[in-house]
């Protein structure tokens, strides 16, 4: 499919556009132009798609959706949003939105009925509520939210009515929008009949409709990557484990982690199945602030697409833009008009070359995983499909090691040269990309 064969490029809009904090749900500011200056860039760049973060109306984040049927205010119009994802479509890149359904906002207009009307209100069904406590918001009643936050407001998905609702949404932003695939925000709080429901709704316009799941948890969710359910969902161990081992120069961790889950092993978890790899987002620290030794940055991309699974690279990030968590992640997110282009201009070509390289290989798309050599330092992996064979070999070390990853000659994908595959010497802080001649 499209999306296993593409670079995604992650946006969140709010940031990305420099809108305000909080929505004063007056007028409407027309930002989106900021976002459609970048497509030739991206094109440049290699991306496929762009995955954009929450941009329905919402109060503060995006995450606390007030209507799923209009774009928020602080960005532009239903009108210029259809137009943004036109000009993605003519420069061939696909677009794919967050989908929120766990959990809305207090803004949320059947919730705010609630408030007003209590128990007189049909929409109490559409929530958990306990008429019988009171919110930290002094409302009357009290209700289920999101991991603790009250003003994320669970939704009762269960409910036929609020069900129709949500499909109706989301046909609505395939036939507004054109738009090509959803990420399921927490979809690990969703009931598995939910994902087989949105499957049939987007089946019915699109048959190659992306569907990904964040997943933040190291669990076994490889019973819900299937045709009836999902394609794919974000590959948190693998993130964890690229930059700890980086940091700790135990490259055992990350390799760990992929030979759990992709290699040919009868227990390996996601063997055949293609996750979301990504090296940072807009909720974990950017990787160029969490990577403690700066000359490992090329190389950690270099992981990223050549391991198994589909690359995505989060706004900003291409130029090594840093930022940690902290006042709500609004370091995290910046305007894109704050972030110096020109800080790192070898992160971004480098970046390129590689969805480059990916974009022309079946075997980085979807070929098997092998471990070749391993050491704290360095380590090597083969990646086959069909009668092509890449071999990956990273050196993290300030050393000169030289690898064995099989036999015969190859083409180093990143360099152009040829070279024995019996004898492959990596400078210090550097990796090759080799194709088996």
């Amino acid at each position: 499919m499209w999306f296993d064969e593409c670079t995604f490029y992650q946006i969140y809009p709010l940031g990305f556009c420099g809108a305000e904090r909080e929505n004063d749900f007056g007028g409407v500011r027309h930002r989106l132009n900021r976002i459609a200056d970048e497509i030739p860039r991206l094109k440049e760049l290699g991306i496929g798609a762009v995955l954009f973060n929450p941009l329905f109306e919402s109060e503060r984040h995006g995450y606390d959706t007030a209507d799923f049927f209009r774009i928020d205010r602080r960005l532009g119009t239903n009108d210029e949003f259809k137009e943004l994802v036109e000009k993605f479509h003519e420069a061939d890149i696909r677009v794919v939105l967050d989908g929120v359904f766990n959990h809305v906002g207090r803004e949320f207009a059947p919730f705010k009925e609630v408030r007003e009307k209590g128990e007189a209100s049909d929409y109490r069904f559409w929530f958990h509520i306990d008429f019988h406590r009171n919110s930290p918001y002094n409302d009357g009643f009290d209700y289920q939210n999101w991991e603790g936050h009250p003003e994320l407001v669970k939704l009762r998905l269960e409910n036929a009515d609020l069900q129709n609702y949500l499909m109706e949404a989301v046909r609505f932003w395939i036939r507004e929008f054109d738009i090509d695939g959803l990420r399921l925000d927490v979809s690990y709080l969703l009931p598995p009949w939910f994902f087989e429901l949105l499957r049939r709704t987007v089946r019915e316009r699109k048959e190659d409709f992306f569907l990904v799941g964040e997943v933040i948890h190291c669990t076994n969710f490889a019973q819900n990557l299937s045709p009836a359910r999902l394609d794919s969902i974000t590959n948190y161990e693998c993130y964890k484990g690229m930059i700890s081992a980086f940091n700790s120069e135990n490259l055992f961790e990350i390799e760990h982690s992929l030979t759990r889950l992709f290699s040919d092993l009868p227990w390996a978890l996601y063997t055949g199945k293609r996750m979301l790899n990504f090296l940072d987002n807009h909720d974990v620290p950017r990787v160029y602030t969490a990577l403690k030794e700066k000359r490992n940055l090329l190389n950690l991309y270099t992981l990223l697409f050549t391991m198994p699974g589909i690359p995505c690279i989060f706004y900003g990030s291409e130029f090594g833009q840093a930022g940690d968590k902290g006042e709500c992640d609004i370091h995290l997110r910046p305007a894109i008009d704050e972030i110096d282009k020109a800080a790192h201009p070898e992160l971004a070509a480098h970046i390129k070359k590689l969805a480059a390289i990916r974009a022309a290989s079946r075997a980085l798309q979807y070929g098997s995983y092998s471990k070749a050599v391993l050491n704290n330092k360095w380590f090597a992996f083969h990646r086959e499909d069909g009668g092509e064979r890449i071999a990956v070999a990273i050196n993290i070390s300030d050393g000169c090691p030289t690898l064995s990853v099989g036999g015969g000659e190859g083409t180093d994908l990143l360099t152009g040269e040829r070279g024995d595959l019996n004898e492959v010497r990596l400078p210090p802080f550097s990796a090759a990309v080799y194709r088996k001649l």
